[in-house]
């Protein structure tokens, strides 16, 4: 994801300067989440932006994408560290949602994780098999996985959700909630917001900035508990900051051996 200003990225931000600095925190208290309750999502225009449309605009900019972002080692080494501490959390098998061309997935294999990608966009299915032929990528929706509930150890949405109409992202969490297996984690990428919900014009189609808070009780509502969340200021080629959330599905409590 870069701003409009940039070359497009469907779910990968520009390197970042130095001079970017991240925050992470935890809750303080074992139990409690450090997310206000939100209030529910600022009222927006339904999107007239379509999966249909999201597919189509990604597979016209599929192989410029894999060009410029292809290539996880070019992240910045802060990124790296958020995602090889989800990978050191998370469990097996991870799905990398919104993959593009494979590199985060192929990334996460190499942290250690049995990895595979889905995408929306046949172009970049077709981009991320031919540049990985050992690993899985398959076409689909965030809103419906064809995957079985609890199959998963982890889920990776590096900048994938940006595009989802808010009025969607509720149903996008559930089912991340659906496919996690109890104690799985979820990292989640997005453009950060300092206060409301606000759409803008990203290079390919309409996209969405999101209060770190807000987003956060979205997943809390989702029935996941958010463990962590890191936030950046824009770099000198960014036009907005950066934020991510690390949450899991609690773990299923234990009966009583006297039941």
């Amino acid at each position: 994801m870069v701003p409009s200003s940039q070359a497009v990225s469907t779910r990968y931000p520009r390197r970042i300067s130095g001079r970017s600095t991240t925050l992470l925190t935890t809750s303080p208290i074992k139990g409690k989440s450090c997310a206000r309750p939100a209030a529910g999502p600022q009222a927006l225009p339904s999107s007239s932006v379509t999966e249909a449309d999201t597919r189509t605009a990604y597979d016209a900019v599929a192989d410029l994408y894999a060009e410029l972002f292809g290539d996880a080692r070019k992240s910045h080494p802060l990124d790296r560290g958020l995602i090889a501490a989800f990978a050191e959390l998370a469990g097996d098998p991870v799905a990398d949602l919104g993959c593009g061309p494979g590199h985060l997935t192929a990334h996460l294999t190499a942290l250690g994780r049995t990895a595979f990608g889905i995408d929306l966009s046949p172009a970049m299915i077709t981009l991320a098999r031919r540049a990985h032929p050992a690993l899985r990528f398959d076409e689909g929706s965030m809103t419906a996985l064809d995957l079985p509930d609890g199959s998963l150890g982890g889920v990776l949405a590096w900048y994938s959700t940006i595009h989802t109409p808010p009025e969607r992202l509720p149903d996008v969490l559930a089912e991340i909630h659906r496919v996690l297996a109890p104690g799985g984690r979820l990292l989640l990428g997005t453009f950060a917001s300092p206060d409301i919900l606000r759409p803008f014009d990203h290079k390919v189609t309409l996209a969405y900035r999101w209060p770190l808070d807000h987003l956060a009780g979205l997943l809390e509502q989702a029935g996941l508990v958010v463990d962590a969340r890191a936030s950046r200021e824009p770099a000198e080629t960014e036009r907005f900051g950066q934020g991510c959330l690390l949450a899991r599905k609690p773990a299923a409590p234990q009966k009583d051996q006297g039941d």
